[in-house]
């Protein structure tokens, strides 16, 4: 298995949209990277388990939530260099729609927060760069907004 810091290979990560109420789930990370900013619920595809599984799984851990984990509907790459232009993380993550289906969010495992967050919310915090393209890539939110 690859490593997550300074890896030989890039790893794969999966989030989860989940949408209730006309706010978003997001947490706030507790490790890198980007830690201390808030983010897409989600983690790594571990052997054997479909995008969905991982996401239905990464939620639950993170924040408490059951999900239900559809289609994916955003990718990026995630390629983070240290001082000596070292490659320090390399993911390839990709987001699924998911079906809020019960609880209440708590951040656990890496996540230290998790919130059910308004776009004026979003605006106002920490919001990973990643995470503010994607939700302005499905118009969550402000003038772009559903």
């Amino acid at each position: 298995m690859s490593k997550r810091v300074y890896p030989n290979v890039p790893r794969v990560g999966v989030g989860a949209i989940v949408i209730h109420d006309e706010r978003v789930l997001l947490v706030r990370r507790g490790i890198p990277p980007s830690k201390g900013l808030w983010a897409i619920p989600g983690g790594h595809v571990e052997l054997g388990e479909t995008m969905q599984e991982t996401a239905e799984r990464e939620i639950f851990e993170e924040t408490g939530l059951v999900v239900k984990a559809g289609e994916p509907v955003y990718a990026f790459d995630f390629i983070e260099h240290d001082d000596d232009g070292r490659i320090r993380f390399h993911y390839i993550v990709v987001d699924l729609m998911a079906d809020y289906i019960s609880g209440e969010p708590q951040g656990a495992d890496d996540a230290l927060e998790a919130r059910w967050l308004s776009w004026e919310e979003i605006t106002t915090l920490p919001v990973s760069d990643n995470t503010r393209n994607l939700l302005i890539a499905l118009k969550f939110g402000g003038s772009e907004g559903r």
